[in-house]
């Protein structure tokens, strides 16, 4: 039996114990040696607990209460502790957690060779980083150094990560505030407009067009196959790479392996992600053409990292991508209930939900203000529903369930957002108005 978060009480977990660090502890340690704001949102969203231990598509706090976990950023895809990902991790850590550096690792070889077959060789070349922005940083290095061209092509509402390089191409202002500028040479276009592209690329600078089919960050928003069809094909006439970063809405989140591999779009590479280390460690990776990687393939060491392909990361793969397939079918039936949840709340609650974005088992709620918004998320952090806020679409909720998520996970999730969004619009009636 689980207690929901909003009430008080309820069993106790590992962790939740006297051995565990206090909350008051925790939040001070934040405050002094992380930060500030992160100590006051952590607080603000736990009701002063913090998440001590998680199962499958719940978490628990230190007080005891329970959360329905349709947030994380996307990373647990297969919930929290997957068995067989847990289990591929710890026989790896009883063995060789690490790597040399210098000798050869069996370990990291397979994961490649297991992600290369995942999507049926298209793209045979992979190279492991440990978040989503190590694989944009390499592939726009890469498709700079193959084209000896500088320009990239990125799309407006797009988000690629914060590192300097990955920021470059990531297009809300608001995550380069203070910064003069960033290393790389890149224009937006628009992601509705079949000829942007071309535009660009016939100038003959242009590296690469990278691209999200689904931009998760903006609110969840699908980008029409046939402007990234015509992208790709206008690409590729001027001797642009197309890259499909697909660290969000890939494998299987949005119901395909791939969404541009499934679509017939002829990319150079597709970036993977959050859910790849199974929800248990960090792992991403780019899976490539053998042109994009060429620079690599003649000086290996041209770009690399200490913990890229990590044998611990590397080793959840297998068991990884083995249980997302085995989930597929389950996702299926969990859109589809999912979709009738969505249409129920429009339906209820018109006057304050502007529109459904997404696919699969990523989509947002656009509401009619940002402070519409914002109430529902307040409520549903009390409520029992974690989510995953747009900071650059403040406007939109997003949820991402994970494909071990139930259908009555789905309906109980729904009931939460009715109630946060009735109170929502009781408390803002001139904003729902606007």
């Amino acid at each position: 039996m689980t207690t929901a978060l909003g009430a008080p009480g309820g069993p106790r977990t590992p962790g939740s114990g006297a051995a565990a660090v206090p909350p008051a502890d925790t939040f001070d340690l934040i405050r002094r040696h992380l930060s500030p704001g992160l100590a006051l949102t952590g607080s603000f969203a736990g009701r002063g607990a913090t998440e001590v231990s998680a199962e499958g598509c719940r978490v628990t706090l230190s007080d005891g209460r329970t959360a329905l976990d349709f947030g994380s950023y996307a990373v647990t895809l297969l919930g929290h502790r997957h068995p067989d990902v847990v289990a591929a991790v710890r026989g790896q850590l009883d063995t060789m957690p690490t790597s040399t550096r210098s000798l050869a690792n069996p370990t990291a070889a397979r994961a490649a060779a297991h992600l290369a077959d995942y999507f049926q060789q298209a793209l045979p070349k992979v190279y492991f980083g440990l978040n989503g922005a190590d694989s944009v940083e390499v592939a726009v290095k890469l498709a700079r150094l193959a084209t000896g061209r500088g320009r990239i092509v990125a799309v407006q509402g797009g988000f690629h990560g914060k590192s300097l390089g990955a920021l470059a191409l990531t297009h809300s202002p608001l995550y380069r505030r203070g910064l003069l500028g960033t290393a790389v040479d890149v224009v937006h276009v628009p992601p509705d407009d079949p000829g942007a592209v071309l535009r660009e690329v016939s100038g003959g600078q242009v590296a690469a067009v990278v691209f999200e089919p689904v931009q998760g960050e903006n609110g969840a928003a699908v980008l029409s196959v046939d402007v990234l069809r015509q992208w790709c094909a206008d690409a590729a006439r001027y001797g642009a790479f197309t890259i499909s970063d697909e660290i969000q809405c890939g494998l299987r989140r949005c119901g395909e392996r791939s969404l541009a591999l499934a679509a017939g779009l002829p990319v150079d590479a597709v970036l993977v992600g959050k859910p790849l280390g199974g929800g248990v460690v960090p792992l991403s990776a780019l899976v490539c053409s053998e042109e994009l990687y060429a620079p690599l393939s003649a000086d290996p060491f041209l770009h690399s990292a200490t913990f890229g392909g990590h044998p611990l990361s590397c080793a959840a793969l297998p068991a990884a991508l083995t249980a997302i397939e085995e989930a597929a079918e389950h996702g299926r039936r969990l859109t589809d209930a999912l979709d009738t949840a969505l249409d129920r709340l429009v339906a209820d609650h018109g006057e304050v939900i502007a529109a459904i974005r997404g696919r699969g088992l990523l989509r947002g709620i656009d509401f009619t203000t940002p402070a519409v918004a914002g109430s529902v998320v307040v409520e549903l952090a009390g409520g029992g529903l974690l989510v995953s806020p747009c900071l650059g679409r403040p406007g939109t909720v997003r949820l991402l369930p994970p494909l071990v998520s139930t259908e009555a996970d789905i309906a109980e999730a729904a009931d939460i957002l009715d109630t946060a969004i009735t109170v929502a619009a009781r408390s803002a009636p001139g904003e729902a108005e606007r």
